[in-house]
């Protein structure tokens, strides 16, 4: 590692703080070592969610309308606008953090959500057959909280390797998951415990999982999928519908529908009349609506823009040297990516109806905040000293090399 002339202290090291620093040279260091492109790519895709919620919005507010109540055209636009300013001093706040705080707060968040989806059956209440709100005095989803702080707390549980490679981590994350999933489908809610899945297979295969262990990961995924259709109503009617094609009124047959009706260049702001046929538009299908009213080319932007964050990501931990930085910034990345392609699978009916929201594009209160919790977490971990140069390949080595042979020297230390 080369280290530039006197600029580059310790107090500048991602991770490291100088409490005689005060707290505007402190405001330059964060801004020195932050990520301005994936920063950018982000405040980027806020701005393409609000001009998608804002074409959504009037479909939103007429279902939601009644006779005693008439929501305004622009109603779920400007509560989205709330939530995201919400979510934006959130995100800002955390990047804002040292890798070990944002590593104790993510573990705190995550003990406090399992702990909240431990109540949800209890005093949880009921929108759309589902149980998966608290109101707590306010009203909020556990499992989208929970999602930023597993992935950091699966990402922490596995560095432990490099202490002992012999320590059980792999059955403690496991049993993690399990514990996740179980209190997911009492909700029931299939579609995050998928994707909290994903996260979890991601994280143990960058963290030096045997191919052994893998072929019984895909196995025990087969096996917990056959199990979810033979005994898991909801799973088996989804699953049934979309293998028989759906029908004139099934929401994903809608969505696709929808998706397709503006062609190339969309039929024009406001002017789509499909989307008020959409039960959710403002939320899981207005990645059909996008289509509808800006074309198949707004599209294949929104797509390209999810793969630029997450690219810009595994470049940015290509040469990473943190064991823990390096699976909690993939884990996050993941999840992200992963809740985005599961929803544009959803849109062009490639995937069962799961329920879920794009992230920052979707209007959403605790999914909103959530995602920029997550991306607040991500950019504190990807934080990096622009006067150091790193000359080792931590994401290529860590894959397609020997498992944690990059970190043999971190773990000697």
């Amino acid at each position: 590692m080369n280290i530039a002339p006197a600029t580059a202290v310790a107090s500048d090291l991602p991770g490291r703080t100088n409490p005689r620093v005060p707290v505007r040279a402190r405001l330059k260091i964060w801004w020195r070592e932050l990520d301005h492109v994936l920063l950018g790519l982000v405040v980027l895709l806020m701005a393409v969610g609000c001009a998608a919620i804002a074409a959504a919005s009037p479909a939103g507010a007429e279902r939601l309308s009644s006779d005693e109540v008439t929501l305004p055209p622009l109603y779920f636009l400007w509560a989205h606008l709330r939530w995201l300013a919400v979510g934006i001093t959130a995100m800002l706040g955390l990047s804002m953090l040292t890798r070990d705080t944002a590593r104790r707060f993510a573990i705190l968040l995550s003990l406090s959500m399992v702990a909240a989806l431990l109540l949800v059956p209890f005093i949880g209440y009921e929108v759309n057959g589902a149980r998966r709100w608290l109101n707590l005095g306010f009203r909020f989803q556990p499992s989208e909280f929970l999602k930023p702080g597993f992935a950091v707390t699966l990402a922490w549980l596995m560095s432990w390797r490099l202490k002992d490679p012999h320590m059980p981590v792999f059955g403690l994350v496991t049993a993690a998951l399990a514990l996740v999933v179980i209190l997911l489908m009492a909700q029931p809610n299939l579609g995050a415990a998928i994707l909290f899945t994903g996260v979890w297979f991601v994280i143990v295969l960058l963290g030096g999982v045997s191919f052994r262990h893998i072929a019984a990961l895909f196995a025990g995924g087969l096996a917990a999928l056959s199990l979810a259709y033979a005994f898991y109503g909801n799973a088996r009617h989804r699953i049934d519908s979309w293998l028989s094609g759906g029908t004139d009124y099934d929401q994903v047959d809608l969505a696709q529908r929808t998706l397709l009706a503006g062609g190339w260049d969309g039929v024009g702001f406001w002017v789509g009349r499909a989307k008020f046929r959409l039960p959710e538009a403002q939320t899981d299908y207005i990645f059909s609506v996008v289509g509808e009213e800006f074309g198949l080319l707004a599209c294949a932007g929104i797509v390209l823009l999810f793969f630029a964050i997450v690219l810009r990501v595994l470049v940015r931990v290509s040469s990473e040297e943190n064991f823990f930085a390096l699976l909690a910034a993939v884990g996050l990345t993941a999840q992200l990516g992963g809740q985005a392609f599961i929803n544009i699978l959803v849109n062009l009916s490639l995937f069962p109806s799961k329920g879920m929201t794009l992230p920052l594009v979707s209007y959403g209160g605790s999914s909103t905040i959530a995602v920029c919790m997550a991306f607040g977490l991500l950019l504190a971990l990807t934080r990096r000293n622009p006067f150091l140069t790193r000359e080792t390949a931590g994401l290529r080595r860590s894959v397609f090399e020997k498992p944690l042979g990059l970190f043999d020297r971190e773990r000697n230390q």
